[in-house]
């Protein structure tokens, strides 16, 4: 596998998941979907009936996940255990917990050893709220996403209709606002722009678009392999 290793950082719902997916299946890349790995504490959180505002007890759980991904048919797999946990993480209540969760530093320092030891293994795609500025700041490329909330908020409704998940524009474009706050100014890697991150505004760009625009930078750079 090849060994290039590409950083994507941005908010929720601009777009980084699916261009890491699309843009590593260019590459023959490994896509790695860092939230889902941090939602995935949350939900053993919740299954376990523990209150996500205990710091100590919740960092107990995420110290003994074991949390593996896979690519399969386009899609990022997630399992904890063993288990494949891809749809139970989406869920509105996890999406509620999860910015706290992800806030303790105990929680973050296993999560990021173990987005690490993914990195060393081959050539990766990760993306996430600090790849590019805690877990992987060498990456080849660094690219931060970004989009205007409420079409971040249109995407992300999209989505849950799609899955079913009842959910009210307004609903969805108040918890897009809040997780903002909560990931940008949390004391611990706290969302933001890499200094040496390219940065992409995705609010009238497809997908595709999206990706061209990372490929245009590696071959730029002469990364492109």
């Amino acid at each position: 596998m090849k060994r290039l290793v590409i950083a994507i950082d941005g908010p929720a719902a601009s777009g980084k998941s699916t261009t890491a997916k699309l843009l590593a299946q260019r590459l023959g890349l490994l896509p790695v979907d860092t939230g889902a790995m941090y939602r995935a504490v949350t939900l053993r959180v919740l299954e376990l009936g523990l209150d996500p505002h205990d710091e100590a007890r919740v960092t107990e759980v995420a110290r003994r996940l074991n949390i593996r991904q896979e690519f399969r048919d386009g899609t990022v797999r997630t399992f904890v255990d063993g288990r494949d946990v891809s749809e139970e993480i989406r869920t509105p209540e996890v999406t509620r917990w999860v910015s706290l969760v992800s806030s303790y530093r105990g929680v973050r320092e296993a999560m990021v050893a173990q987005q690490r030891a993914m990195a060393a293994r081959g050539g990766v795609v990760l993306e996430g709220r600090d790849i590019g500025t805690v877990v992987l700041p060498d990456a080849d490329l660094k690219v931060f996403m970004k989009a205007s909330a409420e079409e971040r908020a249109r995407r992300r409704l999209r989505e849950l209709q799609e899955k079913g998940i009842p959910a009210t524009f307004e609903e969805v474009l108040a918890d897009i606002q809040r997780r903002d706050r909560l990931d940008s100014s949390r004391a611990l890697s706290p969302l933001k722009k890499a200094e040496d991150a390219i940065e992409i505004d995705t609010t009238h760009l497809t997908i595709h678009e999206q990706v061209e625009r990372i490929l245009e930078e590696l071959r730029r750079r002469g990364l492109d392999p």
